[in-house]
C-alpha cells in the first residue's frame, strides 16, 4: 500500500506525489488533521474553514477515481505509525513543504520515522522552491523551466482499499479554534480557484495593474486566487501556464484593451515569481520567523508589546480612520490587498513600535491565504529588520488620501464617521466636532512616531557592522534581474543581488 499525504495540496491534477503512487501500487489517500498545527499562534478558525471545504471537495474528486479521502485526526508520527502496523505502508509520498516552524519540525519527526520504519518517503518539488539551494544564481531561470512542466495529470483510476477508512472532519470547535466569524471569505474548494483563475484571465484582471494598490478596487480586480495557492487547491504551474496562455493570445489581439491586459498580465506573471522568491527565503533560512534576519536589530524594540497599543491596532481603533478601515476589512474577509498589508505591519512596527512577531502573528491569523514563506520575510521587509531593504514608513493619512480620496472606503467600514465632513474624514481629531464622535483620538502622533522610528533605524544603519552583515544578507536572499521584475542591475555583465523594491504580491 502506498501513502499519499496531502498537506496544502488539496487537488488532484498536477499531483505528482498522487500519480507517480498509483503507478506503484493501491493508493490511500491520506489527510491528517493535527491538533498540534492547529494549536500554533497563526493558526485561526477561518483558515481551517477555508481548508475543510478544499478537503470536502478533494475527497469528492479522490471517491471518484475510486479511492476515498482517508482523514485521520492525530499527530503525523503516531497517525503513520498505526497504519503502518495494521496495514503495512510500503511508500509515504507527498509534496515538499515550506510552512512554519512546527511543520519544520514535524517533518524532520516523520522523516526520521519514516528511516526508522523503513518505509521510503519520497518528497515532490511543489512550485519554484529549491531545497538545499546553493545559489541564488538562475533561480529565476529555473523557476520558469519548472512551471513549464506539463502538468500531471490525475491517476485514471485507484484501486479500492476496502475496509472502514474514516473519512469525517472534525469542527472547528474539535480543534479548539476560536470562533471566528468572516462573513465575506473566499469558499475554498478547486470549482472556486478554477472560476477565480478563468474570470481573472477573461475579465477582472484587465486593470490589474493600476487597481491592485487600492482597497476600493482590489477586492475585483486581484485575482484572489492567493488561498487557494496557499492551501494547493490550483498549482502554481496552472496559474502560470494560464497566464502564459492568454498573453501569447494577446500578441496577435486587436481588442482595443489589448495593451492595459497586456501591462496587467506582465505584472501578473511577475508576482508569480516573486511569491515563490519569497517562500524561498523561508526555506533557506527557517529562522526568519523567529529571528531578526540582520542581528543588528536585536533588541532594538521591546521585547514585550504595549498591551493597549496592541488591542487597539488589532480592533482598527487607532484613530487613523483608514488604517481601522483596512484592519476592519480584513477581519471581516480574511484578505485585503498587498499595499494596505504593508500599511498596517509598518504602523504597527513604525508608529507604535510593536515588536514584529506579536503583530505578525495576529496578521497571520486573520489572513485565510497565510503563507509562512510570504508571511515572515514581508513582516520583516515592512519592519526594517531585514538589513537589505530601503525603509519605507507608510503615512496611515496620506495613504487614505492616496487610495481613497472620497471617503467611500473609510465609510464602509469606520461609521462612527459618519457625521464628519469629507475635508477632515481622514484626520478627524482636526474637525471641530471630533469631541462628540464615538471613535478614538490617534493613539500616537503620527509626524513625530514616524521621525523617531526612521531617526532610530538609520543611526542603526549607519554603524560600521551594518553594511558588512547586509551585503552576506544581500548575497543569500536578495533578487536577481533575470525573471525578477522591477530589481537589480547588471554591472560588468553580472547580476546584482538586490530585494529593495516594495512588492505587490497579492497577485492572489
Amino acid at each position: 500500500m502506498q501513502v499519499v499525504w496531502f498537506k496544502r495540496d488539496l487537488r488532484i491534477v498536477d499531483h505528482r506525489p498522487l500519480a507517480l503512487a498509483a503507478e506503484a501500487g493501491p493508493v490511500l489517500p491520506l489527510y491528517i488533521v493535527e491538533p498540534g498545527l492547529w494549536a500554533q499562534p497563526d493558526a485561526s478558525g477561518r483558515q481551517w474553514a477555508f481548508a475543510a471545504e478544499c478537503l470536502e471537495e478533494l475527497a469528492v474528486s479522490l471517491a471518484g477515481l475510486g479511492q476515498p479521502l482517508c482523514v485521520e485526526v492525530g499527530e503525523a508520527v503516531e497517525v503513520l505509525d498505526r497504519i503502518h502496523e495494521g496495514h503495512g505502508v510500503a511508500g509515504l509520498w507527498s509534496h515538499e513543504e515550506t510552512g512554519n516552524g512546527w511543520t519544520y519540525a514535524r517533518d524532520l519527526a516523520v522523516g526520521a520515522w519514516a528511516k526508522a520504519a523503513g518505509v521510503p518517503w519520497r518528497e515532490e518539488r511543489q512550485f519554484g522552491v529549491i531545497r538545499r539551494l546553493k545559489s541564488r544564481n538562475g533561480w529565476a531561470q529555473a523557476w520558469d523551466r519548472d512551471m513549464a512542466r506539463p502538468t500531471t495529470p490525475p491517476p485514471e483510476g485507484l484501486v479500492p482499499l476496502g475496509g472502514d477508512w474514516p473519512a469525517q472532519l472534525p469542527s472547528a470547535d474539535d480543534l479548539g479554534l476560536a470562533p471566528d466569524p468572516c462573513p465575506h471569505r473566499q469558499t475554498g474548494g478547486r470549482t472556486a480557484a478554477m472560476e477565480m483563475l478563468e474570470s481573472f484571465l477573461s475579465g477582472r484582471g484587465r486593470d490589474y495593474r493600476r487597481e491592485m494598490s487600492s482597497p476600493l478596487t482590489a477586492y475585483g480586480s486581484s485575482s484572489r486566487l492567493s488561498p487557494h495557492l496557499t492551501w494547493g487547491s490550483i498549482s502554481m504551474r496552472e496559474v502560470a501556464q494560464a497566464t502564459w496562455a492568454r498573453q501569447r493570445g494577446l500578441r496577435t489581439s486587436g481588442a482595443p484593451d489589448a495593451g492595459r491586459w497586456r501591462g496587467s498580465l506582465a505584472s501578473f506573471s511577475g508576482r508569480q515569481h516573486w511569491r515563490c522568491h519569497f517562500v524561498q527565503k523561508l526555506e533557506d533560512e527557517p529562522r526568519i520567523e523567529f529571528e531578526n534576519l540582520h542581528r543588528a536589530y536585536d533588541g532594538v524594540r521591546p521585547d514585550a508589546p504595549d498591551p493597549d497599543r496592541l488591542e487597539a491596532w488589532s480592533q482598527g481603533l487607532t484613530g487613523y480612520p483608514f488604517l481601522d478601515a483596512c484592519m476592519r476589512a480584513l477581519d471581516a474577509h480574511g484578505w485585503i490587498n498587498f499595499r494596505m498589508r504593508a500599511m498596517l505591519m509598518s504602523f504597527a512596527s513604525y508608529h507604535l513600535w510593536l515588536p514584529w512577531r506579536e503583530s505578525g502573528l495576529h496578521l497571520a491569523r486573520k489572513f485565510v491565504d497565510y503563507e509562512a514563506g510570504i508571511h515572515w520575510p514581508q513582516v520583516q521587509m515592512q519592519s526594517g529588520t531585514t538589513g537589505i531593504n530601503t525603509l519605507r514608513i507608510y503615512n496611515p493619512v496620506k495613504q487614505g488620501h492616496d487610495q481613497d480620496p472620497d471617503g467611500a472606503f473609510v465609510r464602509a467600514w469606520v461609521p462612527e464617521l459618519a457625521a464628519v465632513p469629507d475635508a477632515f474624514l481622514h484626520e478627524p481629531w482636526r474637525w471641530e466636532g471630533a469631541a462628540s464622535l464615538d471613535y478614538p483620538a490617534p493613539v500616537v502622533d503620527n509626524a513625530e512616531a514616524m521621525r523617531a522610528a526612521r531617526e532610530t533605524l538609520h543611526a542603526l544603519r549607519r554603524d560600521s557592522g551594518h553594511k558588512g552583515a547586509a551585503r552576506v544578507i544581500a548575497t543569500k536572499h536578495g533578487s536577481r534581474k533575470s525573471g525578477l521584475t522591477g530589481t537589480g542591475d547588471r554591472r560588468r555583465g553580472r547580476a546584482k543581488p538586490t530585494d529593495s523594491v516594495q512588492l505587490t504580491l497579492d497577485f492572489g
